[in-house]
């Protein structure tokens, strides 16, 4: 089968026949329709079958969510969790097939949504999918850059961009990682020095991964409000949809409510910071459509963060003045929720004006002494 998509020299006959093999039909048939696709798309990744994984591409950009979930599983067992060593086979397909990639981040990041310790990504994905990235943030946009868009997105599929699932990967990530440390502690049998200590090596490097992704996903938000005034979709389509802002808000809440007895004040902290950042970027560029009122209600209940206060507080619009009295400028940062705007200065008494000093008359020709400082 293998063979004979890449033999399949027409691109729209191969992905006709592509489909109606492995799109599922509802039926008994769909278990075991999934367990061929993993298998045909597993052995298509290892001996770089491009044809068959632009076909992969399309079946995940027009199949429900809950089956891409289970073809990306079904890769990642394969290549992160059966053979030790054998991502570096899945890594390689970066440069063959980029479309293909774009869609798988796209079904990790819906597979691993950090809610539990066993939904953190393996250190080996984490990898693999920040060095992507990394090395060309624009590979995070190449579906919604080449599929003809409607300003409606259908509702159970996979998003035109993995920018909402990899936020939530790098808000959530200190935080579900604080937890899962809270566990193994809780579990009556602590670790040795040695697992202690490799555990807080591969702790640091996922940091370190998430900090390098974190930094990837703005510059990508920078650069959408120039694609989206492209595609006349400014304003109309959000790449960050609101609404899955709005459950990610209450997971960081719940988590630092969880974690706060153990003094997870630097994890909580840093997780705000990003959130805020990320909010921040993605509604400036448009990918984010909302208001500051709409974040200050979604907002309001998670722990104090300088950096989020500015940017649910926002910039404060002027009202338009007259002749602003002397003494008076108006107020360019709003004050911080909780105190009362400072009422104006009364204005200063007007100066006596100054003498005239007399005018000094310029005679064309006069020439002045030069007398060299000693």
């Amino acid at each position: 089968m293998c063979n004979y998509f890449q033999e399949q020299t027409k691109d729209s006959v191969r992905q006709i026949i592509f489909s109606s093999l492995f799109s599922p039909q509802g039926n008994k048939a769909d278990d075991s329709r999934m367990a061929l696709l993993g298998k045909l798309v597993s052995m298509a990744v290892a001996v770089c079958r491009v044809p068959v994984l632009e076909c992969a591409a399309f079946w995940l950009q027009r199949t429900p969510a809950v089956y891409c979930i289970r073809l990306a599983r079904a890769l990642v067992d394969d290549y992160c969790n059966l053979v030790p060593g054998s991502i570096q086979t899945l890594k390689q397909i970066f440069s063959a097939s980029p479309r293909f990639c774009c869609q798988f981040i796209t079904s990790v990041t819906a597979l691993y949504d950090l809610s539990s310790d066993d939904l953190i990504p393996p250190s080996d994905l984490l990898e693999l999918i920040v060095s992507w990235i990394f090395e060309d943030p624009r590979l995070i946009l190449i579906t919604f850059l080449n599929t003809p868009i409607a300003a409606n997105l259908p509702i159970g599929f996979l998003e035109l961009t993995p920018l909402t699932g990899l936020i939530r990967w790098c808000v959530k990530s200190p935080l579900a990682y604080k937890r899962k440390k809270k566990a193994s502690l809780s579990n009556g049998h602590p670790p040795s020095k040695i697992a202690k200590d490799s555990t807080s090596g591969e702790d640091r490097d996922c940091h370190q991964l998430y900090s390098k992704l974190h930094l990837s996903v703005l510059q990508v938000l920078m650069m959408l409000q120039g694609h989206l005034t492209e595609k006349n979709l400014y304003g109309r389509l959000g790449l960050v949809p609101f609404d899955h802002m709005v459950p990610l808000v209450e997971e960081i809440n719940r988590l630092s409510d969880e974690l706060n007895p153990l003094n997870a004040s630097k994890e909580i902290e840093l997780a705000l910071d990003r959130l805020a950042q990320a909010l921040q970027v993605a509604m400036a560029s448009g990918a984010l459509l909302c208001t500051r009122d709409d974040l200050r209600t979604v907002c309001s209940r998670l722990p104090h963060n300088n950096l989020l206060q500015l940017v649910i507080s926002g910039p404060v619009q002027q009202p338009t003045h007259g002749t602003l009295p002397p003494g008076f400028y108006p107020h360019i940062h709003t004050p911080p929720l909780g105190y009362p705007a400072h009422a104006a200065h009364p204005a200063l008494p007007a100066h006596p004006a100054l003498p005239a000093h007399p005018v000094q008359t310029f005679i064309p020709g006069m020439t002045f002494p030069y007398r060299p400082i000693r």
